[in-house]
């Protein structure tokens, strides 16, 4: 049972591998919604992710024989990192199983904390089926990473401290991958206060909650295909399911590119790093219909890989026309370069990129080829530029921008 009593003691346990994440007032996303956002920033959590409550909490319940035994789990890389850092501070050994997909960051921190890592499996639910035919060959006591409620217990003290700091809540949303985290606040949340509304979000690749509470059962996924690493599962918790229902009041789905806008967004008006997963219920604000709530905004964890963090970076450039790329055909006679580049250069346009391919035409007099990659400030001024083009003779064809 997910009760008061084991959230209050939970709370208190996990202070001792927690840091304090205070409430972060977001006056950016506040003016874009109409709403009081609030940021919950567990991606600030030692271990880079709120993980490391729920695996402390449950590892805090076992005797010393399970835990002497050697614990056991599959990650796709936050609740390894948590459990790798609870085992630490227990004094016991720890074996993670994470797919061979999880970004190099998590898997190099989760050795950083002692535990043995085994790369298996495309996806979190082939390293989880590994992870517990090892746990029963070798003796190891499990440690699951959201289909428990004892993990969900811990993962649900992020909602005590939100109702200690933010008493009148609206909304808290909460990103889902397996469940662990929604089941946990979802609870405390309608035990502190039937009213608030919690809101899970998932990725439109996985989501898996959705498909379970739109059939009234759990439901596995045929495939799960999105770049939120930490919430690509097949299938949610089957202990924790009846909770989500109960508690959850509905599910927000989020498409990738929107994770790669709210990255950008994150970087720029609140200088944090977020990972993809957790970038979720920032992307989802602009699907609340609804103005002037209180509304919070759980940033599950900040553990990206900075390959990653570049390819999202440009990608969310490109999508916000502050970088494009541009054709024209232009005669093949000195000056012609210098003519086009002033054109920009008026429009306080920045060349990044030139590819001048002579042979587009027989002719060359009659035509050359310049693809132009150009920094803007946005879609006004892109089209301010293309404008400029067109308006000294040039026909440009806009293409995406390949850097």
């Amino acid at each position: 049972m997910l009760t008061l009593e084991k959230f209050e003691e939970a709370s208190e346990i996990v202070k001792n591998v927690t840091q304090e994440t205070k409430l972060v007032y977001s006056k950016y996303f506040s003016e874009q919604t109409g709403n009081k956002v609030y940021l919950k920033p567990e991606n600030m959590q030692l271990t880079g992710a709120y993980k490391v409550r729920g695996a402390y909490y449950k590892i805090s319940t076992l005797s010393d024989e399970e835990r002497a035994k050697g614990l056991i789990t599959a990650s796709a890389g936050n609740h390894a990192q948590g459990v790798a850092y609870a085992a630490k501070a227990f004094g016991v050994k720890a074996v993670i199983v994470m797919p061979t997909t999880t970004p190099l960051i998590k898997v190099e921190r989760t050795k950083s904390y002692g535990a043995e890592v085994i790369l298996y499996g495309n996806v979190y639910d082939e390293a989880c089926a590994y992870a517990y035919e090892l746990a029963e060959k070798e003796g190891y006591t499990f440690i699951h990473p959201f289909d428990d409620l004892a993990v969900a217990t811990g993962q649900g003290t992020i909602a005590m401290e939100i109702v200690k700091e933010l008493p009148l809540v609206d909304y808290i949303l909460v990103p889902v991958g397996g469940g662990g985290l929604a089941t946990g606040i979802s609870a405390l949340a309608k035990l502190l206060n039937p009213n608030i509304k919690v809101i899970g979000v998932e990725p439109q690749g996985a989501n898996c909650l959705q498909a379970s509470l739109a059939a009234g059962e759990v439901t596995t996924l045929e495939t799960v295909n999105t770049i939120a690493d930490g919430t690509a599962v097949k299938t949610p918790g089957e202990k924790i399911f009846p909770y989500l229902k109960e508690n959850l009041d509905s599910i927000i789905t989020v498409d990738d590119d929107e994770l790669i806008v709210a990255f950008l967004d994150m970087v720029e008006n609140h200088k944090m790093i977020v990972e993809n997963s957790g970038l979720l219920t920032i992307a989802a604000l602009k699907h609340m219909d609804v103005r002037g709530k209180k509304i919070v905004s759980v940033l599950s964890g900040g553990n990206m890989d900075v390959i990653t963090m570049s390819s999202v970076v440009q990608l969310g450039l490109i999508q916000r026309d502050r970088i494009f790329t541009v054709s024209i055909l232009l005669p093949d006679r000195p000056g012609e370069l210098v003519r086009v580049a002033t054109i920009v250069a008026n429009e306080q346009g920045n060349i990044i990129k030139l590819d001048h391919n002579q042979f587009v035409s027989t002719n060359r007099n009659a035509a050359v080829e310049l693809k132009i990659t150009l920094e803007a400030f946005g879609t006004e001024h892109k089209r301010r530029i293309v404008d400029a083009l067109m308006k000294n003779g040039y026909n440009p064809r806009l293409s995406r921008a390949n850097l």
